[in-house]
C-alpha cells in the first residue's frame, strides 16, 4: 500500500497525499508562478527540499542550524489584543504590555507599534498620543521599534473620505473622474504618511513599516513609493528605516496609467516590485504571494517560493517575506496551523533565500 502523508489544503483543512502527489503539486505550483511571472521554475533539488519538508513526520519543522533569520510581526500587538477574525487572541492588554511580551517572552527581533485601525489616516489626528506611547515603549525596551500602518487609499474615497469613489465612477463610465479622484487621494495619503513619520521620528522611531501596500492598486503603490522618496531626501527622516510590505503578488491596475520613474506600476510581480522599491529608497521589501484555497499546501508553497526566490535573486535590499494568514504558502485560516506555518517559513528561508520573516 502506498504511504500517504498528512498535509493541508489552502484553507487549512487536513488532507492526505502520496509522495508522488506531493511532488506533482509542487511541480505544478512552481510552473504556475514561472508562467505568470516570466521567471524560472524551481530546480529539482529545491523541489526535493520542499518534498522533504512536507513529508517530515514532525508536527513542527525548522531550518538547519546557522540558517536562522530575524523574526518580527506586522500589526504588532494586535496579534494579542485583536479578535480571532484578525488572527488575534483577544487578550485585554495595553500596547506597551504587548510589545514587552513579544520582546521578553516571544523573543522577537523587532517589534511594532500601530493604531488599532492600522491605517495612516486615522492615526494622524491622534499623533500626540502615538508619540507619547512610542516614547514610553522606547524607554523600556531594547528591540528596534517600528510604526506600522497601511496607506489604505480606500479611506480617502466616499463615503469615508473626501474624494469621489472610483469604484462607483467607473461603472458609470466616468473614467477620467475616477482617475482624478485617485490622483487626489495619492497626494493626501502622502501628506498623512509623511506627517506621521516625521513626528514619530522626533521621539526616536527606529523604522516605518508601510504595510499592505497596493491594496487599492497602483495609486496606492505610487503614493508609497513617492512618500518613501520624500522621506529619504528629508534630513530629519533620511536615516529612518523604511520597509514596504505588499498586499498581493501583483499590483492591480485600478488607475492603469500610473508610473514611477517611467515604469508602469500596474501588473508587476514581486521580482519587479522590489526593483522599484529600491529606486524609491526602501530599506526592506516584503513580498506577498496569494494562497489559492482550493489547492494544496505543496502547490501553494512551491508557487510562492518560486516568486520569492526570484525576488531575492534580483534584490540588493533585504527580503523580509510576509508569512501571514493566507499568503506565501500559509493557509487562509484565522489561526494558521503551526505544521503548515513552520513548513512554509522553512522553505522560504532555505529555498527562497529570504533575509527575514
Amino acid at each position: 500500500m502506498t504511504e500517504k502523508y498528512t498535509t493541508r489544503k489552502g484553507d487549512g483543512r487536513k488532507i492526505e497525499l502520496t509522495k508522488s502527489e506531493i511532488r506533482e503539486d509542487i511541480e505544478e505550483g512552481s510552473a504556475d508562478a514561472a508562467n505568470k511571472g516570466g521567471i524560472n521554475e524551481l530546480k529539482e533539488d529545491e523541489k526535493d527540499k520542499i518534498v522533504s519538508l512536507i513529508t517530515d513526520p514532525s508536527k513542527v519543522v525548522s531550518v538547519e542550524k546557522g540558517n536562522e533569520v530575524p523574526f518580527t510581526h506586522d500589526i504588532g500587538t494586535l496579534r494579542l489584543m485583536g479578535d480571532q477574525g484578525n488572527s488575534g487572541v483577544g487578550i485585554p492588554m495595553s500596547r506597551e504590555q504587548g510589545v514587552k511580551t513579544h520582546e521578553r517572552a516571544f523573543a522577537v527581533d523587532t517589534m511594532e507599534l500601530g493604531h488599532i485601525d492600522y491605517s495612516f489616516k486615522p492615526a494622524k489626528p491622534i499623533i500626540a498620543q502615538e508619540q507619547q506611547t512610542l516614547e514610553d515603549i522606547l524607554l523600556s525596551t531594547i528591540v528596534p521599534i517600528w510604526y506600522g500602518a497601511m496607506p489604505n487609499l480606500g479611506l480617502y474615497y466616499a463615503p469615508d473620505g473626501q474624494f469621489k469613489n472610483p469604484n462607483e465612477l467607473m461603472p458609470e463610465g466616468k473614467i477620467k473622474e475616477a482617475k482624478e479622484a485617485q490622483e487626489k487621494a495619492i497626494e493626501q495619503a502622502k501628506e498623512d504618511m509623511s506627517y506621521i513619520a516625521e513626528n514619530l521620528r522626533k521621539v526616536g522611531l527606529d523604522g516605518l513599516n508601510i504595510d499592505t501596500t497596493a491594496a487599492a492598486g497602483d495609486p496606492d503603490f505610487k503614493a508609497v513609493l513617492e512618500v518613501t522618496e520624500e522621506l529619504k531626501s528629508n534630513p530629519e527622516t533620511e536615516d529612518l528605516a523604511i520597509e514596504i510590505g505588499m498586499a498581493a503578488e501583483h499590483v492591480l491596475g485600478m488607475h492603469g496609467d500610473l508610473e514611477y520613474n517611467g515604469k508602469q506600476l500596474a501588473g508587476i510581480f514581486p521580482h519587479e516590485q522590489v526593483e522599484i522599491v529600491e529606486e524609491a529608497g526602501g530599506d526592506l521589501f516584503g513580498p506577498v504571494c496569494n494562497t489559492k484555497t482550493g489547492k494544496s499546501l505543496p502547490w501553494n508553497l512551491a508557487r510562492a517560493v518560486t516568486f520569492v526566490k526570484e525576488t531575492s535573486k534580483v534584490s540588493d535590499i533585504p527580503i523580509h517575506v510576509n508569512m501571514g494568514m493566507g499568503v506565501c504558502g500559509v493557509p487562509m485560516f484565522e489561526t494558521p496551523p503551526v505544521d503548515a506555518v513552520t513548513r512554509a517559513s522553512s522553505a522560504m528561508v532555505e529555498v527562497g533565500n529570504v533575509d527575514g520573516i
